[in-house]
């Protein structure tokens, strides 16, 4: 995925806001789940955030495209950790890491829902806790 920065992105220091990453970071996640999830998965489940660690390296100003990465990381249980690269195409740097330790939730309960082998192998990942 890809973003562009653009004048509503742009902080005092003429460079992308910390928190506009953030939202980079999740519309990667949320496109990642929709690209892989059946349409009864996505109304059956949600995914929420429990925690973000973000690790800033190299400034993105307007205009600039970034390249945005993500896979995942350990799982355990109901949650699992997304990781997500956000750097400029060819940059050997990254301008933003995130890592998000997300939550499968219910969509009709609302508690924490185990992340099952098929949503595992839907995303790829080989193994679980």
């Amino acid at each position: 995925m890809t973003r562009r920065a653009e004048a509503e992105h742009i902080d005092e220091l003429g460079h992308v806001n910390n928190a506009v990453y953030l939202i980079w970071a999740q519309d990667a996640g949320t496109a990642h789940w929709r690209a892989v999830a059946s349409e009864e998965m996505q109304k059956e489940m949600v995914w929420v955030a429990l925690r973000h660690e973000i690790d800033y390296r190299d400034q993105v100003v307007e205009g600039e495209t970034v390249e945005i990465r993500t896979w995942l990381g350990r799982v355990s249980g109901p949650r699992f950790i997304r990781h997500i690269d956000i750097r400029k195409p060819g940059a050997k740097r990254f301008s933003a890491k995130v890592e998000t330790d997300w939550c499968l939730i219910d969509a009709k309960t609302r508690k924490p829902k185990r992340v099952s082998q098929e949503i595992l192998d839907r995303f790829g990942v080989s193994t679980s806790d």
